[in-house]
């Protein structure tokens, strides 16, 4: 009896919140499982993000459910969501308000997606993000980066919001390339594949109740997590799940390996290590990668970093913030892989 009222006693302070949060982000991450098959990865990546309060960029193939996927984690976070669409034509103008010629013959401005909710919108998510010009992005990298715009004579803040965003990495034409500042905000960039397991795939080809996505998406339940409460669980991990001074060491040594592959011992075929890195690895990168481990860690139900948490996030949040010679760019996914690989294999895990 002593020993379990000693205890309870040490405890830290709001674990008993945390061990609540994590039952709904399992109760979460179940409800996304009954609409995404095939994807659990994805899903916990998609969920480490969220308590890390960070954007997400998903990429792949056309047609292997990113848009379905990020619908499905906006209908089960619930809360006011907004969507809109990539096209070359599309203005930041359009992100803010609507002009319109009302029945009556007089001109009208609404508010637009991104204002509709005011401070109260959830999530919004940008449809192939790549058809939209630079000036759109300019204008969503504010919103990723201050959570606030500036319309009407007035500045909107939006304390609660998610912003989640596609592109597939097929079609080139009429497309234009995220500047790096864009992408940086962004605090992971997950990669959407086809499923491999056969079972999986025959269910998504020749089940009936995923050819209707409207309806299959709409059967979740809304808001298992509460969106407006999500910074607060987000700080409460962030300082509670602990990291050692050998794991800091760790990772500075991972960081520089990243920045300076070569004087770590990488070396990858057909590439002048010394030529390859023009950027990337920036604080901001690795503050994320740690920010993103320690939820991970707290999903397994630990308060402590571990090496293991580290390598579940690394590639996500690491790659799409390291920035090649031009020569490389072409090559960059196998690259980008083959040098994330190794800085893990060269560094010596504690």
């Amino acid at each position: 009896m002593a020993t379990t009222t000693i205890a309870a006693e040490r405890r830290p302070e709001g674990s008993d919140a945390l061990d609540r949060w994590r039952s709904q982000a399992v109760a979460f991450e179940a409800e996304i499982g009954r609409a995404i098959v095939g994807q659990p990865h994805v899903v916990r990546l998609l969920t480490i993000a969220l308590f890390a309060r960070g954007h997400v960029l998903l990429e792949g193939d056309v047609g292997v459910g990113k848009t379905t996927i990020l619908r499905a984690v906006a209908h089960a976070l619930g809360g006011p969501f907004e969507r809109i669409e990539g096209t070359v034509d599309l203005m930041p103008t359009d992100m803010l308000y609507t002009a319109f010629v009302d029945d009556e013959g007089k001109p009208r401005v609404e508010p637009g997606p991104v204002l509709r909710h005011g401070e109260e919108l959830a999530v919004f998510f940008f449809n192939e993000i790549n058809r939209a010009r630079p000036q759109v992005h300019s204008l969503l990298l504010r919103l990723m980066a201050e959570r606030s715009v500036t319309a009407f004579g007035k500045e909107w803040s939006f304390p609660h919001l998610q912003v989640f965003a596609d592109r597939n990495r097929v079609e080139k034409e009429e497309t234009f390339e995220l500047p790096a500042a864009a992408r940086d905000r962004f605090v992971m960039e997950i990669g959407v594949e086809t499923p491999r397991d056969a079972e999986v795939r025959r269910e998504l080809v020749f089940d009936p109740r995923f050819h209707d996505v409207d309806r299959l998406i709409g059967e979740l339940r809304s808001g298992v997590l509460d969106h407006r409460a999500l910074n607060e669980a987000g700080r409460e991990i962030q300082s509670s799940v602990r990291t050692s001074r050998v794991l800091e060491g760790y990772v500075l040594a991972l960081w520089d390996a990243l920045r300076a592959p070569a004087s770590a011992g990488v070396a990858i075929e057909g590439v002048d290590m010394d030529r390859l890195i023009v950027g990337g690895g920036s604080p901001r990168g690795v503050s994320a990668l740690v920010r993103c481990a320690r939820v991970r860690a707290w999903l397994e139900g630990r308060d402590m970093v571990l090496p293991e948490d580290l390598r579940a996030v690394f590639a996500p949040v690491m790659a799409h913030r390291i920035f090649l010679d031009p020569i490389y760019e072409m090559r960059r996914d196998r690259i980008v892989r083959d040098l994330c690989g190794q800085v893990f294999e060269r560094v010596p895990a504690p």
